[in-house]
Formats: C-alpha cells, structure tokens, sequence
C-alpha cells in the first residue's frame, strides 16, 4: 500500500537543485504502489505528475497536488540467445547504474550511453543518445501502466514511435507509466566508434573491449560536463537541431566550420553546442544561472537559481542563434 507524505521538499529531486516543494508525495516502489496511489480517492482530483531522477526537468514552482518518484528497482537476464541478450530494468534504477551492471554480468551494448543521468523509465520517453547509439538501437519492449484504460500495456519497438530525443510518450504526457524496460543487446558484440573524439582513442577496433569504451565514455563526458551534484544541471539542455541539407549547404557557405551530420532522410544534424558558442553566449552568466564554460549546451545553476532565470536565459540563446544562423534551437528539458 502506498505511503503519502506531506508538504515534500523536491530540492534533492531535480538535478538542477531548484527549491520547490509539493504538496503530497508518493514514493512508488512497486507496481502496487503505482496502482493503489493512481485509486486513492483521496488523490483522484488532485494535479498528479511524476517525477524519476529529475536530471531532465526544470522545477518552476511549489506544486499543489500530488508528485509520484518513481523509485520500482530490480534488473536481471530475461534471456539468453546464441546473437543476443534480453535484459530488463525496472524504471526507477539509475541509468548509469544498469549500464554498468550490464558489462559487470557480461551483457555488453550499452557502454556508449555511460554516464547519461536519470532513471532507466525515462530513458524511452527521451530515446537517449549518446556517442553513436541511440536507445531505440538497443530497445526490446517496455511495460507501463496505462491511467486511461487502467491497465498494464506492453509497448514493442514500433508501438513507441521513436524519433531524435522523440517518442509516443512525449506526446501522450501522463497517460503512461513507465515501470520496467527491457533491452535487447547483440552479441557477439561489436564496438561503435563512429564519434571522433572516442575512435582516435581506439586505433585497433579488433581489440577493444566494452569495458574500454565505458571507461572512455565517461572519462569524455567527466571531462566535457559538470557534475550535477557539485554544479546543479540537466545535462543537454538544448536539441541538436535537424535542417534540410539546402539550408545546411547555405549555413556552410557564411559558416565554413560549421559542421553537420547527414541523417537517414537526407536532411543534416548540427550541433547545437557549436551554434551557441559561435553565438556568444559560452560562459554567459544571468544572475545565479549561466552557460557551463567548457561545454555551451549545458545551462547550469551556480547557487541561489530559479527556473525564472533558466527561462530567460533560455530565451536569450535562442533568440541570438536565430538571429545569428536562423537556426530555432528547442530546448530537451522539460518545465514543470
């Protein structure tokens, strides 16, 4: 049965470390949890929304109504087949945590989205990415519970609609649940090191190992991005954005060190950290917020910051890079 707790600070909640309370709180460690919370009458009219590891939200306000935390654990091998492995995590473990656990019992596949923060049932609602894999490459199933029909849903690969830092989730906002996740890893494996700054450190593809790539991963990313618990963040907080390759050609003729990567349907990825330093803003400082002086996609909160200021900051960037390149950047966070 679930436990409500009242008057619930929220500040350790979010990577950004916004002061921000809600009125009720449930901690849903089980599946139960989640139903008998989502029954409760004494909750049914109340604004509802939930919360995993806060790593991709911005708090703008105390919340007067009831904050599930997502916090079901367990993982496991589901199976074993002669080209790969199923295995499964339940949605409140975190990210990095599974990842490494993955390679410690010997189901390599996930290295490259080392050190990506959050839980493991956000991970499809974003269809992380990182360094050349994105979730959907390495997707199974997933089971949610659905609020409308109340019921537990499996979702197959296509059923989620995934798309760049896209999914059906993202679309349909609490009506479903995230609560396990499973992930289909190809073995024998091989390792993926089409990013420049991780292939050069692997000369000899053939020996490379998985441990080796999660190592380098996060000692890349270690380098590159602030440690949400020492400098509060949620990570990147813009979109790479997707233009059609004439609009990249005419960009890469003002611009020739604007970079791209070509994607599936003939249009270009630029990097959004790239249009955002080449703006200016690398360094900024509004208030008690600012853009991270080594890596331009991060917004950080330097002690004493406010959504208040995160938005108006966000606001500022995008307006110069439109300005600058024509370019309309979207942020990936999202506002609560």
């Amino acid at each position: 049965m679930h436990e409500i707790l009242t008057d619930y600070p929220l500040d350790d909640c979010n990577s950004f470390g916004f002061r921000a309370r809600s009125r009720l709180v449930v901690r849903v460690r089980s599946e139960d949890d989640l139903k008998s919370a989502l029954a409760d009458p004494g909750l049914a009219n109340l604004p509802r929304r939930l919360i995993g590891g806060g790593s991709n939200i911005v708090l703008s306000s105390d919340f007067d109504g009831v904050t599930l935390l997502m916090r079901i654990a367990g993982r496991r091998l589901v199976e074993a087949h002669a080209d790969h492995w199923i295995v499964e995590a339940a949605a409140g473990e975190t990210w990095h945590d599974f990842v490494r656990w993955t390679l410690e019992e010997g189901y390599p596949g996930l290295e490259n989205l080392a050190l990506i923060p959050g839980t493991v049932g956000a991970s499809p609602v974003q269809n992380i990415g990182a360094y050349g894999i994105e979730l959907a490459d390495r997707f199974d199933s997933l089971r949610a519970f659905d609020t409308t029909s109340g019921s537990f849903v499996t979702f197959g690969r296509e059923d989620c609609a995934f798309a760049y830092r896209d999914s059906v989730f993202k679309h349909r906002p609490g009506r479903y649940v995230v609560t396990s996740v499973r992930f289909r890893l190809p073995r024998p494996w091989q390792p993926v090191l089409t990013y420049p700054d991780i292939a050069a450190t692997f000369r000899d593809a053939a020996s490379v190992t998985p441990e080796a790539v999660f190592d380098e991963i996060v000692a890349v990313r270690s380098r590159k991005l602030p440690d949400p618990a020492r400098i509060g963040n949620a990570g990147s907080f813009f979109q790479n954005p997707i233009v059609p390759a004439e609009q990249h050609g005419r960009l890469k003729a003002d611009h020739p060190a604007l970079g791209g990567y070509p994607q599936a349907d003939g249009r270009m990825k630029l990097s959004a950290a790239w249009l955002i330093e080449q703006s200016g803003f690398k360094g900024t400082r509004l208030g008690h917020v600012g853009v991270y002086d080594r890596h331009a996609l991060i917004l950080v909160n330097h002690g004493g910051g406010s959504a208040a200021e995160i938005v108006a900051l966000a606001t500022r960037i995008k307006d110069g890079v439109k300005a600058k390149f024509g370019v309309q950047l979207v942020e990936e966070p999202v506002f609560l």
